[in-house]
């Protein structure tokens, strides 16, 4: 097994225009040319502005979706037809393991074999302090963040290590290194995204292929509207004296609507693509994502320095440092 994958690409050049990105499209505009790019939880926010942004610039992109038929579907392939972008829409719902692997399999067929890269974007927010949190929101949000993704990942993994390339992304967030109170266990999922990735990311070392984790601040989507809405079922079904009990923490449960934000959205598939586009081998394990502030730096600066220096030296050192020589 190679040192790093850096050494990966020295030691193959020959191949290295078809197996990993940009491959011949770098100096274009269109740099995901020839790549196919399957994105979860794309009816609105970051999936639906990513879909189209990936086939902006070259991509073959499945852009997937629970509940179909549904208007964001048609809004969605609406806006690809104007501009002639090969976009497909595919039903898959996160929570469910034969969804997950029948949609896989028609994204494969799409694609013409393995996807290139997966973009696991698709999550939900429920807040209140933890006590509120009963087991159904708490089984809810972990099954659609944590096992959602797990599902995904499993589901395309076979193929993209059949061609020993790919490229995984998963979105976290700020709040996955992080924590505000009264988040409810949104920080709780996050943090497990961001624990899973970076274990995948040493364990597919030497199968070439790459993870990256988001972490996004604050935007404008609506996450927020729809946070609201599982925020309001369990607020409904909460007991009052309990919703008392936490004040303020618990007043506004249900309530957030993003409102008062200014940032751009685009940011996080720009960043995402800007990503795919580096050669393989060389991608961060994180990316911090906002014009603002972004606490979750020391924190990804400190666990990277522990990691090494705990595990460098270690069996796993190869794997270690291949990450985070990147």
């Amino acid at each position: 097994m190679p040192a790093n994958r850096r050494t990966v690409l020295k030691t193959s050049m020959a191949a290295a225009a078809a197996a990993t990105l940009p491959g011949k499209a770098a100096a274009s505009d269109k740099p995901l040319a020839d790549k196919s790019v399957l994105v979860t939880g794309c009816s609105s926010g970051f999936g639906y502005l990513g879909a189209l942004h990936y086939a902006r610039l070259g991509a073959k992109v499945i852009a997937t979706m629970r509940n179909l038929p549904r208007p964001e579907a048609d809004k969605l392939v609406g806006e690809a037809k104007k501009e002639a972008l090969d976009v497909h829409i595919v039903e898959l719902d996160v929570l469910s393991d034969e969804s997950v692997t029948k949609a896989l399999a028609e994204g494969e067929r799409i694609a013409g074999g393995g996807i290139d890269i997966l973009i696991n974007n698709a999550g939900i927010g429920i807040t209140s302090p933890v006590e509120i949190q009963d087991m159904e929101a708490t089984k809810l949000i972990f099954d659609t963040n944590v096992f959602g993704i797990q599902r995904v990942i499993r589901a395309a993994l076979p193929k993209m290590r059949a061609r020993k390339s790919g490229l995984i992304f998963n979105i976290s967030s700020q709040l996955g290194r992080v924590i505000i109170p009264a988040s409810g266990h949104y920080s709780a999922t996050k943090f497990a995204v961001e624990a899973m990735s970076e274990q995948l990311a040493y364990e597919l070392v030497p199968q070439g292929i790459d993870v990256t984790v988001i972490q996004p601040g604050g935007y404008p989507t609506d996450i927020w509207k729809k946070r609201n809405v599982y925020t309001q079922a369990l607020r409904d079904r909460t007991k009052a004296d309990l919703i008392e009990a936490y004040g303020p923490m618990a007043a506004q449960m249900g309530q957030e609507d993003g409102s008062g934000r200014s940032t751009d959205p685009m940011d996080v598939p720009r960043a995402i693509a800007e990503i795919a586009a580096m050669p393989a081998g060389k991608r961060p394990l994180r990316r911090a994502v906002h014009p603002g502030r972004k606490p979750q730096l020391a924190i990804n600066e400190v666990s990277a320095k522990t990691q090494v220096d705990w595990l460098g030296g270690s069996g796993f050192g190869m794997l270690i440092k291949a990450v985070h020589d990147s």
